[in-house]
């Protein structure tokens, strides 16, 4: 079994690859929000730890946001001056 899906994987390399980095990119993101945020939700219901999850994850996007910035010395335009 595992030499026929060794060949399997030879045969779709690519798609396969696609498929793991993908993953890779998830678990890694994950790892960076729990160690940065903590690994526990202190929300009780259901609705409420998806809630707090969800902040975690938008306080996430926002640091990597925030350091890209800086970073790349990019100058941040969030209105139009001139149409104030």
């Amino acid at each position: 079994m595992w030499t026929k899906m060794y060949h399997l994987f030879q045969l779709n390399q690519d798609e396969f690859l696609a498929h793991y980095h993908q993953r890779s990119n998830v678990e890694s993101t994950f790892s960076m929000i729990k160690r940065k945020f903590g690994d526990s939700l202190f929300s009780k219901t259901e609705t409420a730890m998806k809630n707090e999850v969800f902040c975690k994850v938008l306080c996430h996007n926002l640091v990597v946001l925030i350091h890209e910035i800086h970073e790349l010395g990019i100058e941040p335009v969030f209105w139009n001056k001139a149409a104030v």
